[in-house]
């Protein structure tokens, strides 16, 4: 052959890859169980609406074996109405070691976010959170116990501005 090439050179054909996948979101299961939503507890749900997404992720994965997206963490939360196993199961004894492994600061915070007391020990908290969560129900507080005293302050600064300009208003109409 000689080394001298006459022509156009030929052009190669270009190979494109192609990654075909199919994405598949998992939602948690809500399981139906024996209690009420927890949205349908006026507690509950101030106390959650309260919180910040981070705050509520530990419940979310004691909730849903999983952590939860920004914007389904509150929302899964609310739907929850209860464990759909027994308390002698495997599940029930896995949900408990979990729980256990949290910090009582955790478990305080979590206590909180579910209108449970606060006080006790580690296992004291832990058997409370595991027995509510069985069978979520009202405590028969409501909501205006909740409304905090800064709320309450503020409605009563807010009827002191309007009494002293009244007041203003009446010695304007005098003078």
């Amino acid at each position: 052959k000689s080394l001298i090439v006459e022509g156009k050179r030929e052009k190669k054909k270009v190979e494109r890859l192609s990654l075909e996948m199919t994405v598949v979101k998992k939602e948690p299961v809500l399981a139906d169980g024996k209690g009420q939503k927890l949205y349908d507890i006026e507690r509950v749900q101030y106390f959650v609406r309260q919180k910040k997404c981070d705050e509520l992720r530990l419940l979310h994965r004691l909730l849903f074996n999983r952590l939860g997206t920004v914007h389904l963490v509150k929302k899964n939360i609310g739907q929850f109405n209860g464990f759909p196993f027994e308390k002698e199961s495997e599940l029930y004894k896995r949900k408990m070691e979990m729980l256990k492994k949290f910090k009582k600061s955790d478990l305080k915070n979590i206590c909180g976010v579910l209108d449970l007391e606060k006080s006790g020990s580690n296992n004291e908290l832990v058997s409370k959170i595991m027995n509510f969560l069985m069978e979520p129900k009202s405590t028969g507080k409501n909501k205006s116990s909740v409304i905090l005293s800064d709320e309450s302050s503020s409605e009563d600064e807010k009827k002191e501005k309007e009494e002293s300009s009244e007041e203003k208003e009446s010695d304007e109409e005098e003078e």
